[in-house]
């Protein structure tokens, strides 16, 4: 395997669930990559679809398990939801159907948040939703609401092969009570590497993604021009990678073989 177009790159991007973690169960040498890559010359950012936690929630998660971390080094899809919404929305009345931390998040960022005439909905991975909300999101959205989703993942993935319903699947049902489909922020849209790009002045085809999902954090890096890592430590198969139309730029165990070519 040629691995000349990996190790030009000068920017990772790392999911974290299913790639450096699963739950709370760290990788074997995840922690130890992570603390090698500024040695190897390398700037690095976890970059996840995962709204349900806001930037700062995952800046003390990654501390706690031992993971090199600051601001700088976080980029998540309800980032890029706030983002998107005072770019294309400013102002909007906003419902959102998402954990207290993603609220959190969007108010950061100044969004209008309300819970009655709103004029968008925004679905998130909740962990925390009840049948209120999705009542409430359904009548907004059968009465003209714009449909914005945090991320497209179906599941998230958990420890003993087990998976919690990700924003994918609260999306799914939404659109079947209400016929609307979501514009999707996240991973696979290339707005999350073209955002970075800008932010670093690393051109795309610098950037490296990695992570264990094709239609997110493989096919992200496919829509910008950038290179890609797939490993098998989540959610694909070998028969989903078979199945596949494209196929990633590299195939690895997980981040510990990824270390090892590297150095």
């Amino acid at each position: 395997m040629d691995y000349t177009k990996l190790k030009a790159c000068e920017l990772f991007l790392f999911d974290m669930d299913g790639t450096l973690y699963l739950g709370d169960d760290v990788f074997d040498g995840a922690i130890d990559l992570m603390d090698d890559l500024p040695s190897l010359g390398k700037k690095y950012i976890y970059l996840t679809n995962n709204s349900s936690r806001a930037g700062t929630d995952y800046i003390r998660r990654l501390k706690g398990f031992g993971f090199p971390c600051e601001a700088e080094n976080v980029f998540t899809s309800g980032m890029a939801t706030g983002l998107y919404l005072n770019q294309n929305y400013p102002g909007a009345k906003v419902y959102l159907v998402g954990t207290q931390a993603f609220r959190r998040e969007l108010l950061s960022y100044n969004i209008n948040l309300v819970e009655e005439e709103a004029e968008i909905v925004v679905a998130g991975f909740d962990t925390e939703l009840v049948y209120e909300k999705l009542n409430k999101a359904c009548h907004f959205l059968r009465r003209g609401a714009v449909f914005i989703a945090a991320n497209p993942d179906w599941v998230c993935p958990m420890p003993h092969d087990e998976v919690l319903p990700d924003c994918g699947s609260i999306c799914a049902l939404l659109t079947a009570s209400s016929g609307k489909k979501p514009t999707y922020i996240g991973k696979p849209n290339r707005n999350m590497i073209d955002v970075i790009s800008k932010m670093t002045g690393i051109a795309n085809e610098k950037i490296c993604a990695v992570g264990d999902r094709l239609y997110t954090d493989i096919a992200v890096a496919q829509n910008a021009g950038s290179v890609s890592v797939l490993v098998m430590s989540g959610e694909t198969t070998q028969e989903m990678v078979t199945a596949a139309d494209r196929q990633p730029d590299y195939i690895l165990a997980d981040v510990r073989e990824l270390h090892s070519v590297l150095k």
